[in-house]
């Protein structure tokens, strides 16, 4: 396997296999295309979370506010751009401006981000409450059907995880931009001596991270159907471990776009898996804790006979 994969995709790939197994196994009929669609049914929303909390940490920030954000997100998709798109539209872009200034600001400021996200966290709840005080709303016509759409062979949801992999890649993996991105998270400092703007990077960064997150928040109306101030708060926890156990570290630009989005699907068919072993749901969020701590015992075991050698 580690001659096409790389390390540091090794493990989550092996992961998220055996995770496949054993479903099969305590559920046989969940191995068909009804069965696959409806176990990585909601995986989009949390791989595109995955991938803008990933944009953060590859610049050794982390963002407490992706739950609040990616809810606020679904509030204006929901209750603004079926009845005026044109005001939705610059809701969403407004939003994403907003993400950009905040990375701008931390960087000027040299601002602690766990703690300005976690201060911002509350105002995209607020502002979410503002825009649909109660649950409701529905999802634009053509949002609804490229969600729920089948094509034939393989699931929407498999497809969709496949091109925002594939997309996440090229953009921070293959392109100028985002070697430029990781460098500010690997040694900001050369950056600066280098002569590019700091300031310019870590906006660009969050910028470019406000846009994904935008498109879970699309994405999760358009499979729910609705919004809420509360659908996506438990996205913050999840976007971190799916970024971690894809092989992602917190500091130094290490990360993997292709390992993240792996992770979201682990973490997604995890849920499935308990609910499977008829776990009580107050136990099962504990459960893809020790699934999450698990994978990362092994990565450190697989780096301590690395260094051996």
């Amino acid at each position: 396997m580690s001659k096409y994969i790389s390390p540091r995709l090794a493990l989550p790939v092996l992961s998220l296999l055996i995770l496949v197994a054993a479903v099969f196994w305590l559920q046989p009929r969940a191995m068909s295309y009804t069965g696959v669609n409806l176990l990585f049914n909601l995986a989009v929303p949390i791989a595109l979370a995955t991938v803008a909390q990933m944009i953060i940490i590859m610049v050794n920030d982390i963002d407490l506010s992706m739950g609040a954000f990616v809810s606020l997100i679904a509030c204006i998709t929901a209750a603004i751009l079926p009845e005026n798109p044109a005001l939705g539209v610059a809701m969403l872009a407004g939003c994403v401006l907003a993400y950009a200034a905040l990375g701008a600001l931390i960087e000027i400021r040299q601002l602690p981000a766990i703690v300005v996200t976690l201060g911002m966290s509350f105002v995209w709840s607020g502002a979410a409450v503002l825009v649909l005080p109660s649950p409701g709303g529905t999802a634009p016509g053509w949002l609804a059907a490229i969600m729920k759409s089948k094509p034939p062979l393989v699931p929407m949801a498999i497809i969709a995880s496949v091109l925002i992999a594939g997309t996440a890649h090229l953009l921070i993996m293959r392109s100028g931009f985002g070697t430029k991105l990781r460098a500010l998270g690997g040694n900001a400092r050369a950056v600066a001596r280098s002569g590019r703007s700091t300031v310019m990077l870590r906006a660009s960064a969050y910028g470019l991270a406000g846009v994904f997150a935008v498109l879970a928040g699309m994405a999760l109306v358009g499979l729910t159907t609705s919004g809420d101030a509360n659908i996506a708060l438990r996205y913050t926890l999840l976007s971190i471990a799916g970024v971690i156990l894809g092989g992602g570290e917190f500091t130094g630009g290490r990360i993997s776009p292709v390992g993240a989005v792996i992770g979201a699907l682990t973490l997604t068919l995890a849920g499935s898996f308990l609910s499977f072993l008829r776990l009580s749901p107050d136990w099962q969020i504990g459960a893809q804790g020790a699934i999450l701590i698990l994978v990362l015992a092994a990565r450190l075991v697989i780096r301590q006979a690395e260094a051996r050698k």
